[in-house]
């Protein structure tokens, strides 16, 4: 059992994420293996929206701190700092990618995914592009961000990069899908594309 005193609060975490932002890169995170401190009280929407206590958090630039902290390890988030780790909650990807930027064409084309958090994410060997289906059939497309860390796509994107699509190479040649970075994303199989 977790005591108040153990309990971190997000003072301590807006702190730590600040001091590691300094450096203008991501925070090592992965270097960081500091001990659990407990669950706090913070979820992940669906659509993207980070609630702290119930209420939504409203500044971007401290959801943008908090998302540059965020760590997954199975199917757990947690917010860590060198000398501490909390657990948060994710509804579905801690991430939405909102927007994206095309350059090239065929298989030198590159998407470039801009997320809610700022991130910019060209989908390619390191960062997939994964569709699965929920029960009704509906696609759920997510395109990697870093170490785990996956962004829904939001609709309006996955729209535009069905306009890209194209069949497969002779691999996948029975597949609809996406070229990116020299890599096709498999979205649908042909036999399944609506007339």
């Amino acid at each position: 059992m977790v005591t108040d005193a153990q309990t971190p609060n997000t003072d301590q975490l807006v702190r730590a994420a600040k001091a590691a932002e300094k450096t203008g890169r991501l925070p090592p995170i992965h270097l960081w293996n500091p001990p659990f401190c407990g669950d706090i009280d913070m979820e992940i929407r669906r659509d993207g929206t980070w609630f702290h206590e119930g209420t939504p958090i409203g500044r971007p630039a401290l959801v943008r701190l908090f998302s540059t902290i965020l760590k997954r390890e199975g199917a757990r988030y947690f917010l860590v700092t060198p000398a501490e780790k909390v657990g948060i909650r994710v509804e579905d990807a801690p991430f939405v990618a909102q927007d994206l930027e095309v350059t090239g064409k065929g298989r030198s084309q590159i998407v470039t995914f801009v997320t809610n958090v700022g991130d910019r994410v060209p989908a390619g060997p390191d960062c997939a592009i994964r569709v699965e289906h929920d029960a009704s059939g509906a696609p759920r497309p997510y395109v990697h961000v870093r170490a785990g860390l996956e962004a829904l796509i939001d609709r309006k994107s996955f729209y535009r990069l069905v306009d890209l699509g194209q069949t497969g190479p002779e691999a996948e040649q029975g597949w609809f899908g996406l070229w990116s970075s020299g890599v096709f994303f498999p979205f649908l199989p042909l036999d399944e594309l609506a007339p």
